[in-house]
């Protein structure tokens, strides 16, 4: 049990989730970033800086830091060790941002961690040139929920870069890059080498860092942050790979080669090489926090058969069936839209995609345009989100006129996507063109991936 100071005597606190949602929602969003590690770093000081309590393993990368999280949370738990997990952004709820033993904190307990730190927020914002944002006031609220618990390892994923992340205030000893890719060009950088400057900032000294395969710009700066901090790189096709995969029902069946072990013939109830990927950097990411000790095969195949992600090719739906994956940059595009046609056997496929402004959307657009046959453009609640008149206007330069349909709202979208899906498969049928099953793949950001999940009814 952590011992955190006295609150001041006027602190506010939260009775119910949806005030704690409020005040945090108050703050500087996540997307507005003045980068400085100096305000998280007064915050966790005056909580004691809990984020020293327990040994942490840091993720960064373009994509599938989340899925690998889950699956490092899931090995680590199948051998008895009590987590804590720092996820973001989230699909459906605050809540599921922060996570120990698996589970994400209860409204009860979310409630609870914010009580316990919102009082020293003010306290940090009056001695600070900028306010706290909602970024660094939730993973204030993670480290100290972790310390509180206390969990014996915390899973930590970046929210965006890596140096001036405020994740970084936490030593990881062990260092997860997955592979970089262009995204947040405005804050990053415009090529990966660039950005990849950015994300060896939490390679830290005597580190373990366990890399994905990069192209070989990213993969040099990578090694000379290494180098520079004294950390270990142990990198995926010398050290460590995928030795073979094939699609099963339910997700895929995979073979590993560990740093000290191979393990064949895994069940892995997720979809794509991507996720086989992202499976081996979790295994390695164990094996390195563990001084290098083979995991065993009971344990890594108990461990992945229970591995979940929501939002990542997750079907909510049947008849037609519907697929919701958060791919939000044209390197996640890419990976979904080849998982589409590795694993499935859909025809048509007819996409819904909202886009955030910010976003690459003629990029995604482009990688998913060989695997839909229409699709229906429509946008999120949010101000961010990207009109779906003018994503429709960059989606018919890359569908042309006739495979694209506009629907501001997105509860009308998926009635048309699904509507389009069953004529789609009921006309081929009858002209001998196609014996597939229609679908619908919802997709384009992380918020509409959420949105169409609640409306749907998805489960965690």
């Amino acid at each position: 049990m952590t011992d955190f100071p006295a609150p001041p005597a006027d602190a506010r606190r939260a009775e119910t989730f949806h005030e704690a949602e409020d005040a945090l929602l108050s703050r500087w969003p996540e997307t507005r970033l003045e980068p400085s590690l100096d305000r998280i770093a007064a915050f966790t000081e005056i909580l004691g800086d809990p984020q020293t309590a327990y040994p942490v393993i840091h993720l960064t990368g373009t994509n599938g830091k989340t899925s690998t999280s889950r699956m490092i949370d899931a090995l680590l738990r199948a051998l008895d060790l009590r987590t804590g997990r720092f996820t973001s952004p989230h699909v459906e709820r605050m809540t599921e941002r922060i996570s120990i033993d698996g589970e994400p904190l209860s409204d009860e307990d979310f409630v609870r961690a914010f009580n316990d730190v919102a009082a020293y927020t003010h306290l940090v914002d009056s001695t600070q040139e900028h306010p706290l944002s909602f970024f660094e006031t939730i993973v204030g609220m993670a480290f100290a929920a972790f310390a509180e618990a206390p969990v014996e390892v915390a899973i930590v994923e970046v929210g965006m870069g890596g140096s001036w992340d405020a994740t970084n205030l936490a030593d990881g000893a062990v260092a997860v890059i997955l592979p970089v890719a262009v995204d947040h060009a405005r804050y990053l950088g415009d090529s990966p080498a660039q950005i990849a400057v950015e994300k060896a900032g939490i390679i830290k000294p005597g580190a373990v860092v366990v890399l994905a395969e990069q192209t070989p710009d990213v993969a040099r700066v990578m090694q000379a942050r290494a180098d520079e901090v004294g950390a270990k790189v142990v990198s995926e096709g010398t050290d460590f790979g995928v030795i073979s995969r094939s699609p099963a029902v339910g997700g895929q069946v995979v073979s590993l080669r560990g740093l000290h072990g191979q393990y064949d013939e895994v069940f892995l109830p997720l979809y794509g090489a991507h996720q086989a990927q992202n499976a081996v950097l979790a295994l390695v990411a164990v094996e390195s926090f563990l001084s290098d000790q083979p995991l065993g095969d009971d344990v890594v195949r108990a461990a992945f058969a229970e591995v979940t992600s929501p939002g990542r090719l997750e079907i909510v739906r049947r008849s037609p069936t519907i697929l919701l994956d958060a791919a939000h940059n044209p390197h996640g595009a890419e990976a979904a839209a080849a998982a589409l046609e590795d694993s499935f056997a859909f025809d048509p496929v007819i996409g819904v995609i909202g886009v955030m402004s910010d976003k690459d959307a003629e990029g995604l657009l482009a990688a998913f345009e060989p695997h839909l046959a229409h699709v229906v453009c429509t946008q999120n609640s949010t101000s961010r989100s990207m009109p779906a008149a003018r994503l429709a206007q960059t989606a018919r330069e890359v569908f042309g006129d006739n495979r694209v349909t506009v629907e501001p709202r997105l509860d009308a979208a998926l009635d048309q996507a699904a509507a389009l899906a069953e004529a789609g498969e009921v006309l081929g049928r009858a002209t001998g063109q196609s014996i597939g099953t229609g679908a619908v793949l919802v997709t384009g950001s992380v918020v509409t991936v959420g949105e169409a999940r609640t409306m749907l009814g998805g489960q965690s």
